[in-house]
């Protein structure tokens, strides 16, 4: 053998064996796939074309659903805002998770996520994921143990303060630990009724010069990110939109709290302009997701990446809209606020190609606490000890006979009196005020709009949902309500 042809046959065996020795760059992105979990603000079971919604226009959702599966049994976190957030990153029902309701700014440190609450975005970090959270989080300020970046989050950008979060034309935004300025200018009338009210500067308000509309920021901001991502890395995107919650500040302000740049395709309807406002917020969303699953197309990353669109409450009427002129709440009871299915059942789509059946339906029942488990097994970690939460991946995968379900599901809430819920099977159990009121009792297969209460023929039923209450609530002393004997 000459040397020439000793140092080619060297040369091509080292090569050879570093094709199996030299792991790919792409083989932990291929084996974990990405997430991005995509979180509507106070939307209604019915405001989408494909839970049935007629007036308001979503054709990019609508085509996620019939190429990926409807969630037609998914359950929210709770019925208002950040205890439905804290249950969805921590997999703690509302019985048990460290923030149970909207504390106010009186009493932050309620609303603050601690060091020991492990979410979902640290154990996918831990998997090695990159992550990243656009939007509106609500559950920890600058400065406290409670931001995104303390909470697993690599970056983050958007608003941290639930108030703040109302106003859409804002003076600034935040990113990661800084305070991004925007052009935005308040309007005066509300800087005078803050002064006067001594209002804390949370960012809330309305503007009088309309220039950066914050919804837009926040949803340019999420694919631009998933723009820098590779397919050497997975990655988590949490996109939590404030469309379309009210503006609180500016309902009250101006008679209308729908903010929205234009009224688009519905600016010549006979509507009143907080309804045109609704709508146009919720078409200008359905736009935004279809810009997310083209830029994922484009990158090639569609085949490996599992994308889940939610709600994280019912309906509202607070931008002074009228949700019964769009039915907003479909065949369900209630909105937001409410433990009815209209307060806490969400319009849910899961949707990755390849993976999930396109134009399938599930009616596993499943909520926001499931979220933990579901991520975890993604990423091969274990899910986090006390946590209520079991992995739906068999019902993404159509595998329902290897499905584990919950024994119950449950809610508690601690405005207007208190109220707690569970879910166990067909049936669902309602208590008003929470601990001593009259147990409500609905099938849902038979009435899922709980018209019929048939607690008085069930009392074994009634039973057993009492005792599914007591089983999972743990007392804390920071959420107490008047009717708990201690």
């Amino acid at each position: 053998m000459t040397l020439r042809t000793f140092l080619a046959t060297s040369l091509c065996l080292a090569a050879t064996w570093g094709l199996f020795l030299a792991p790919a760059p792409s083989a932990a992105a291929a084996e974990k796939p990405n997430v991005i979990f995509i979180l509507a603000d106070d939307l209604g079971y019915g405001d989408l074309g494909c839970f049935g919604q007629e007036k308001i226009q979503t054709p990019h959702l609508d085509q996620l659903a019939a190429d990926g599966m409807k969630l037609t049994d998914f359950y929210a976190g709770a019925t208002v805002c950040a205890p439905s957030r804290s249950v969805l990153m921590t997999g703690q029902h509302t019985g048990r998770t460290w923030v149970r309701g909207n504390a106010g700014r009186d009493n932050p440190e309620k609303q603050t996520l601690r060091p020991e609450d492990v979410t979902v975005a640290e154990k996918l970090k831990s998997a090695g994921y990159a992550t990243a959270l656009t939007g509106k989080w609500g559950l920890g300020e600058l400065g406290s143990d409670g931001h995104p970046n303390e909470q697993g989050f690599d970056y983050f950008y958007g608003y941290l303060n639930q108030r703040h979060a109302h106003n859409y034309y804002p003076e600034f935004l935040i990113r990661n630990q800084e305070i991004v300025k925007l052009r935005n200018v308040s309007a005066p009338e509300w800087l005078a009724q803050k002064k006067e009210k001594n209002e804390p500067d949370d960012g809330a308000g309305w503007a009088i010069e309309r220039i950066d509309y914050s919804h837009d920021l926040i949803a340019n901001e999420a694919l631009e990110w998933i723009g820098k991502q590779s397919a050497e890395k997975p990655f988590f995107l949490y996109l939590a939109l404030t469309i379309p919650h009210a503006n609180n500040e500016g309902s009250r302000g101006t008679g209308n709290g729908q903010d929205v740049p234009d009224y688009g395709i519905y600016a010549g309807k006979d509507w009143p302009d907080p309804d045109k406002g609704q709508a146009a917020m919720i078409t200008r969303m359905d736009g935004d997701v279809g810009r997310i699953i083209t830029l994922l197309k484009e990158k090639d990353f569609a085949k490996d990446t599992l994308v889940i669109f939610t709600s994280d409450n019912g309906h509202h009427k607070e931008g002074h809209n009228n949700p019964e002129l769009f039915d907003a709440n479909g065949p369900l009871r209630g909105m937001k606020r409410d433990l009815t299915e209209g307060g806490i059942r969400e319009p849910t789509i899961a949707w990755w190609p390849g993976k999930i059946a396109p134009g399938s339906v599930s009616d596993h029942p499943a909520y926001f606490g499931d979220f933990m488990a579901t991520a975890c097994e993604l990423a091969g970690v274990e899910p986090p000890e006390n946590v209520q939460s079991i992995s739906f991946l068999p019902t993404l995968l159509g595998k329902p006979d290897e499905q584990k379900k919950h024994e119950y599901l449950y809610w508690e809430f601690y405005e207007r009196g208190s109220a707690q819920a569970v879910r166990f099977g067909d049936w669902k159990a309602i208590r008003e005020p929470m601990f001593t009121g009259e147990v409500q009792l609905y099938n849902l297969a038979e009435d899922i709009g709980e018209e019929h209460n048939v607690a008085d023929r069930h009392p074994d039923l009634v039973a057993k949902a009492i005792a599914y209450m007591t089983d999972a609530h743990v007392d804390d002393p920071k959420w107490q309500v008047g009717g708990k004997k201690n």
